[in-house]
């Protein structure tokens, strides 16, 4: 069994871009009390939007999906959940709220976690939500000529229990050492929740939602407000290739946490830059709302959707951003791609 001793590995993973990652952590956390500070009904439906996102990304990744009505209905409470997936949709929903709204009193111990297990799965009618996997399971790939591959083999149910309890002892003294900085504890973790794979079903979402859980304890809620989940889902790939980095030689107390630690610090630099440009474009008393959607193609790297600018801009309603958009493409300052209700807008290079 694992000691999962953090302060051993802690000075291994301080190179100097994990450590410029952490400086600028540091340093948009003392930003984000003016952030949220700066105009709280707009961010008030940051926050909406950001639910949704959350939702549907983290249960992306599992195949969990509905379709984009249905899922704003369900996460809004406005309708009850009639699949199998909206029924887990919905319990994603309610732990998402309970640790968005109740997070100071939710430290990470087994009893509680196992709680929010339950709970992800009270519409469903599992009986083993709230559970620990009675089974061995195994992490594996499927390809296309019919084989699998295992590549990895968790932790036995019948030490999973024990794990776990050691886990989050472990957790709670590295949080409470003044001389490690939580950020970099929080990935560890949370790689190691992984490796123990300690449900039968459910263990990717509930990896996502203690991510949260950490990072607004420690003091960073900007999962609040920009999407987390969604980041994840965007750049799954390189997410599970860090994953597979990072879990090698795990059961031999040999793997190297860095790959996933960078990644994961990354993710949380990529929501707090977002989160910034939002704040100054909802805060520019210069900017009328069809400057500001002007502004977010301008700056925006790529094709942007009518989706994606809607998101951006909480407070402009779609008719004002369908506007906007029309006079951009009629005094040639973007591109409309044609593509149905995926039709993206460019900027047109060279243009002010």
């Amino acid at each position: 069994m694992r000691d999962f001793c953090y302060k051993k590995e802690y000075a291994k993973l301080l190179s100097p871009d994990i450590v410029a990652l952490l400086s600028t952590l540091h340093e948009y956390k003392v930003k984000q009390t003016l952030y949220i500070d700066a105009k709280p009904d707009a961010l008030a439906q940051l926050l909406e939007v950001a639910k949704i996102q959350s939702t549907e990304a983290s249960n992306r990744i599992e195949g969990i999906i509905t379709t984009d009505e249905r899922l704003k209905q369900l996460v809004r409470n406005k309708t009850m959940p009639k699949t199998q997936s909206e029924k887990e949709i919905a319990g994603y929903r309610d732990v998402l709220s309970a640790i968005n709204e109740n997070y100071n009193y939710i430290p990470a111990h087994p009893s509680l976690i196992l709680q929010l297990h339950r709970d992800l799965y009270k519409f469903s009618g599992k009986t083993t939500g709230g559970s620990y996997k009675n089974s061995d399971n195994i992490i594996a790939e499927d390809h296309a000529d019919g084989t699998r591959r295992v590549r990895f083999q968790p932790v036995a149910a019948w030490e999973t229990p024990e794990a776990m309890q050691t886990l989050c002892d472990a957790l709670d003294t590295a949080l409470n050492d003044a001389d490690l900085d939580p950020l970099v504890i929080i990935p560890m973790f949370i790689l190691d929740f992984l490796c123990i794979h300690p449900f039968n079903d459910g263990n990717g979402r509930m990896s996502r939602l203690l991510t949260l859980l950490l990072l607004y304890r420690a003091g960073y809620i900007v999962g609040k407000y920009i999407s987390i989940e969604k980041l994840i889902a965007d750049s799954k790939e390189t997410y599970y290739d860090v994953l597979g980095e990072s879990s090698g030689d795990w059961q031999k107390d040999a793997n190297d946490y860095a790959p996933f630690v960078r990644y994961m610090l990354g993710i949380v630099v990529a929501a707090y830059k977002d989160f910034a440009s939002r704040v100054e474009l909802l805060t520019n008393e210069k900017l009328n709302k069809a400057n500001r959607v002007r502004e977010i193609i301008r700056n925006h790297t790529g094709a942007i959707t009518k989706a994606e600018i809607i998101e951006l801009c909480p407070d402009i309603s779609e008719v004002t951003i369908e506007r906007a958009l029309s006079a951009l493409k009629n005094e040639g300052a973007i591109l409309k791609i044609s593509g149905g209700r995926y039709t993206k807008y460019v900027w047109k290079h060279g243009d002010n």
